[in-house]
């Protein structure tokens, strides 16, 4: 069920027919481990949509007064063994005795693929693949085995601190979160959609424009959006070209208002003038977003200059920025998705046996994500299961709004990674390695990655020897 590319450009521009104003009128351009496991049928032990994190106070109250601007920088398709594996901080790629990694995976051959350093910072093209069945037969029940069989041995490679020296500075300084997953086992749109809505509303793939997921309307319990205005909390989605804001059917009652470039986000980090809450979007119509086939140091240097942006300006010291995913890329991670509370009665919009069975029960596959705040626990790590309903319910628990379904209701916070008790320990932000466009600029092209695999990766399948007679 793999969507034609480039599907983004085509659903958020056929899609949506509000989406061709936006360009004109934007400048120029409780805690998820204790209810992951719960059954449907327990849902009166759960937190239900529409409750407040504090009960007892009117919706709206400011509970953070530490925290005035939170800024979620959401990257495109890759899990975080691929990127942060290598790490050594946190739950990455284990390593035999020569500092290797030990993950493999079989191929349709019962050939064994070892993990293997990609041989460029480009990528193939449409491969590894990110679509509902290619995420949940590289599950295969919780053995993560099947990213080979479901997308080639491209899907076992991986980057370095080499490659990505300011990602891998950005995790070595700030809080690591090496349990964030992607809100479900499928492609860019649903995962986006989880970000505003806490639901997919049904959708599994990224297209076509036409099908009845994308064009049934938004959810019951609305957008964060929807939210914010009501209490007359500032936001704003600054796109590169196409806006995540733009992934349901509702039209922005004013989009010249919540809808800005990047380079609008720039000038407004420098001025101070960020507002509460904002979405950055990378690229979707040229390299930048990191999606395959692009060469990710394109990528890497777009989300440097966005957050040196905010660590530089006059409101860094009421800064929360998020680094993240929207999902796995159809790269391998070693972690099992666990299971998600189901966000609503919705189901996926799947035709079995076509497609493999599934629900929205699951998280993704998990992805890289990093907590950026003066207020960061120094040196922390958090374990705590997240996904990007996460960022929802911390933007709720901050303003006291109403849940939109069961998945952020019952959603962490992320407030394990802040310290709001004290002086806060990253005021003077850390000096970051430069990206390595920078210092190391990849002389690859988009779709020429190299040889995959590389020499030495595979290790062929052992055939029993003859029986003599």
């Amino acid at each position: 069920m793999e969507a034609p590319r480039p599907s983004r450009r085509q659903f958020l521009e056929r899609g949506l027919g509000f989406v061709a104003g936006l360009a004109v009128a934007a400048p120029t351009i409780g805690r998820v481990g204790s209810f992951a496991g719960s059954p449907q049928t327990a849902r009166s032990k759960l937190r239900r949509p529409g409750s407040l994190p504090h009960p007892r106070m009117p919706a709206g109250t400011d509970t953070i007064p530490q925290i005035d601007h939170i800024i979620v920088v959401m990257m495109e398709n890759h899990s975080y063994d691929n990127y942060l594996g290598m790490l050594g901080r946190g739950d990455g790629l284990r390593l035999d005795k020569h500092h290797q990694p030990l993950a493999s995976n079989p191929d349709t051959e019962g050939n064994v693929v070892h993990a293997f350093r990609m041989p460029t910072t480009c990528q193939l093209r449409r491969r590894p693949s990110t679509a509902w069945n290619a995420s949940h037969i590289s599950f295969n029940g919780g053995h993560n085995d099947g990213f080979v069989r479901a997308s080639g041995e491209v899907a076992m490679g991986y980057w370095t601190a080499e490659d990505l020296p300011f990602y891998y500075s950005l995790a070595r300084n700030f809080v690591l979160c090496d349990r964030w997953f992607g809100s479900c086992l499928a492609q860019t749109y649903p995962n986006r959609r989880f970000l505003l809505a806490a639901t997919s509303n049904g959708l599994v793939t990224n297209g076509p424009p036409g099908s009845p997921a994308i064009l049934a309307p938004s959810p019951a319990g609305g957008l964060i959006f929807d939210q914010l205005d009501a209490h007359s909390i500032s936001w704003k989605d600054y796109a590169s070209d196409l806006p995540t804001a733009g992934l349901f059917q509702s039209p922005l009652a004013d989009s010249s208002k919540h809808l800005a470039s990047i380079d609008a986000y720039l000038a407004d980090a420098a001025s101070g003038n960020l507002p509460a809450f904002a979405l950055i979007d990378p690229p979707a119509t040229k390299p930048g977003s990191e999606e395959n086939p692009q060469n990710i140091q394109v990528g890497e240097e777009f989300v440097s200059r966005v957050i040196q942006a905010a660590m530089s300006g006059p409101a860094w010291k009421k800064t929360l920025l998020i680094w993240c995913y929207d999902e796995h890329g159809g790269y391998y991670d070693h972690v099992p998705p666990p299971r998600a509370v189901k966000p609503d009665n919705v189901a996926p919009d799947i035709h079995l046996p076509a497609d493999q069975p599934g629900a929205f029960d699951r998280y993704g596959f998990r992805v890289p994500a990093v907590i950026v705040s003066p207020y960061a626990r120094r040196g922390y790590v958090s374990h705590v299961t997240h996904d990007h309903t996460s960022i929802l319910k911390l933007v709720e628990t901050k303003w006291n709004l109403p849940a939109l379904t069961y998945r952020d209701a019952n959603a962490d916070d992320l407030l394990d990674s802040l310290d709001l008790h004290h002086q806060p320990r990253f005021l003077e932000p850390p000096k970051l390695a430069a990206p390595a466009m920078v210092t190391n600029p990849a002389t690859c092209k988009s779709g020429e990655a190299g040889t995959i695999p590389p020499p030495g990766a595979v290790t062929a399948k052992k055939t029993p020897n003859p029986t003599r007679t």
